[in-house]
């Protein structure tokens, strides 16, 4: 069978840490800070944030076929 390969996409995005949690970047925090958005939507956009379990372990089984990075 021919090599599988790992989904680009998910490779730029996420980051399977050795806990076997998904870590990833918040949404909606890249533009429109000036006027379309409010204090608590821009402090909560910042940083990082995991995945739920259930949804962590789809993403590692479906989007890196030889496991974490």
């Amino acid at each position: 069978m021919p090599k599988l390969k790992t989904r680009s996409s998910a490779k730029k995005r996420l980051q399977v840490k050795k806990t076997g949690k998904v870590k990833h970047a918040k949404a909606f925090g890249k533009h429109l800070f000036t006027h379309a958005k409010s204090m608590d939507r821009r402090r909560r956009a910042r940083g990082t944030g995991h995945l739920a379990p259930m949804d962590a372990k789809k993403v590692v089984r479906e989007m890196f076929p030889y496991g974490a990075n």
